[in-house]
């Protein structure tokens, strides 16, 4: 079957989220005069999300935004530090994540795809923060699909398989590009393609992500030219 369009994940796959955030802690704590470890700071803010989800597919929360599961973990974190900000400031903070600068490869990468497939977003982030990053980096996508749209985050089947519905494309004429191993398998049971893409450096130096096993989807990449290359884009 053809490929017709290709599904990015994108926090961490298109964008470098790590480095983004804790340069707008920093900035955060520089205007407040205050000090602490903003790396580790960041990575448990990233990190509070997934059990926040957890929580709405188990029914204690109804469906929310990522934007405000983000929030709700950002205010858990200065309560435990014991840093007292406007809930302006808190919201202006939060927006870091529609700040988030792309890897190097990224926009001319997507370009080379665009030639020849339909490119898309299919993240957990929600429409308006995925709309704004895109807008403020440049990110050249044919459209913006969230687990918004669907009411169902990653890595639940409906995410996938809903993104190719709205494209009108099969599952298989649909392929994820992503970073994560764990979204790919999910993706692969849901009867999409996957390609996975290299991104070392998304939790910093000396962190190695997940990798997956040699051949274990159906590309491998270092980068998004290289991804393009071997899609002949």
């Amino acid at each position: 079957m053809t490929l017709r369009a290709l599904a990015f994940d994108v926090f961490g796959t298109v964008v470098d989220w790590g480095s983004s955030v804790i340069a707008e802690l920093t900035a955060f704590g520089r205007r407040h005069g205050i000090s602490a470890d903003w790396a580790r700071f960041a990575d448990d803010w990233r990190a509070g999300y997934v059990p926040a989800m957890n929580r709405v597919r188990a029914g204690e929360l109804p469906w929310t935004r990522l934007d405000d599961l983000h929030r709700g973990r950002l205010v858990e974190l200065l309560d435990g530090a014991a840093i007292t900000v406007s809930d302006n400031e808190i919201d202006e903070l939060n927006h870091a994540w529609h700040r988030l600068d792309p890897w190097p490869d990224s926009v001319a990468g997507l370009q080379r795809l665009k030639q020849r497939f339909l490119i898309t977003t299919l993240s957990n982030g929600n429409v308006s923060l995925l709309t704004n990053m895109a807008k403020r980096a440049g990110l050249p996508w044919d459209c913006v699909l969230s687990a918004e749209i669907f009411r169902h985050y990653k890595p639940d089947p409906q995410a996938y398989l809903g993104c190719a519905d709205i494209l009108d494309v099969a599952p298989a004429e649909l392929m994820l590009v992503a970073a994560h191993p764990a979204d790919l398998r999910a993706a692969r049971d849901a009867g999409l393609g996957t390609a996975f893409v290299a991104r070392p450096l998304e939790w910093g130096p000396g962190r190695t992500p997940p990798q997956p096993a040699p051949g274990e989807f159906d590309l491998f990449a270092d980068d998004f030219h290289h991804l393009a290359d071997q899609l002949g884009a």
